[in-house]
């Protein structure tokens, strides 16, 4: 009997540690390139497991905004680098410096942005190329 729940223990265990094995990696932004754009924020999503900023910039090409979305770290990761929920805003204008995706799709990984107040917020000791 004991042994059946150390067994039933076990997989319970084992089911819960299952998502903390499920993050993705970052191999879809091209870590060897830098994008910065200027745009206005249409939705700041403070959401686990990532924050996201989506932006609308203004593409020459097609003659209007198009919106781009860009993936940060989890809230708590965001908070240690100056970041609250109520950072930036819809209808914000700002700068925002990614690493793009590598499909050419209109988003990327977030590096560092300057706010309307002329602060910059940006992912302290990381290098072009790294990984978050």
């Amino acid at each position: 009997m004991n042994f059946k729940a150390l067994v039933l223990g076990l997989v319970a265990a084992s089911a819960y540690a299952v998502p903390a094995f499920a993050h993705h990696s970052f191999a879809m932004f091209d870590s060897e390139k830098s994008v910065t754009m200027n745009g206005t924020v249409r939705e700041f999503e403070w959401t686990n497991p990532h924050s996201w900023i989506h932006l609308m910039v203004q593409d020459a090409a097609v003659g209007k905004p198009l919106e781009w979305s860009i993936e940060m770290a989890s809230p708590a990761q965001q908070a240690q680098r100056g970041w609250k929920a109520d950072t930036v805003k819809a209808g914000d204008k700002i700068s925002v410096t990614i690493h793009p995706l590598k499909d050419g799709s209109r988003g990327g990984q977030y590096m560092s942005v300057v706010l309307p107040n002329g602060q910059t917020l940006s992912n302290p000791g990381r290098r072009a190329g790294a990984a978050e």
